[in-house]
């Protein structure tokens, strides 16, 4: 399997990937978050990484700036959303190696922390934890029933411990509707 950015056109394809992992439920709301967030300048810098097996595209992760309010130190942060892997290539350790690779370049971009509204049994694999018992509140208020479903991951610097703020995402992230898990 290969891992590597994705390219303009592949565009579609990408899209299509969201569409059938995430099904007939939320396939098109997800489709068209990602194809909004690739056109939104405040989202940028965006990094779109593809997973290749057999020379198609089986998933996709993006990763969106994010920025911290309410705290004093200036703070590098990205959002991983979505996750995306074709439903025949699922359970095969493609999102754990996009995740992974994402996060090594952001690490070696100088990202501090990295945040994400996923599954919480999944992304600790990755070494996600809890972002609230760090002191960082989502956009959007998460029910105390679904807190541990928002994480955080820091991969440079000395934030945690030293800093609590509000995530701040993108205009085209910032909507309630993608704020519920």
């Amino acid at each position: 399997m290969e891992i590597r950015k994705s390219i303009q056109s592949e565009r579609e394809e990408i899209l299509e990937i969201h569409k059938k992992a995430f099904g007939k439920d939320k396939g098109l709301e997800i489709a068209k978050l990602v194809d909004d967030l690739l056109d939104d300048t405040t989202a940028m810098p965006i990094l779109s990484l593809v997973a290749i097996e057999n020379d198609r595209i089986v998933g996709h992760i993006l990763y969106t700036k994010a920025t911290i309010t309410e705290t004093e130190l200036p703070i590098s942060a990205q959002i991983l959303a979505p996750l995306a892997i074709l439903p025949d290539e699922q359970k095969k350790g493609i999102g754990e190696s996009l995740i992974n690779e994402g996060l090594k370049q952001l690490k070696e971009s100088g990202t501090e922390l990295v945040f994400v509204l996923g599954h919480p049994t999944y992304y600790p694999r990755c070494g996600f934890f809890p972002a609230g018992e760090q002191g960082f509140d989502a956009p959007y208020p998460i029910p105390e029933e679904h807190a541990a479903a928002w994480m955080v991951q820091q991969l440079n610097g000395n934030v945690l411990g030293n800093a609590i703020g509000k995530v701040q995402c993108s205009n085209v992230l910032n909507e309630p509707q993608h704020w519920r898990e």
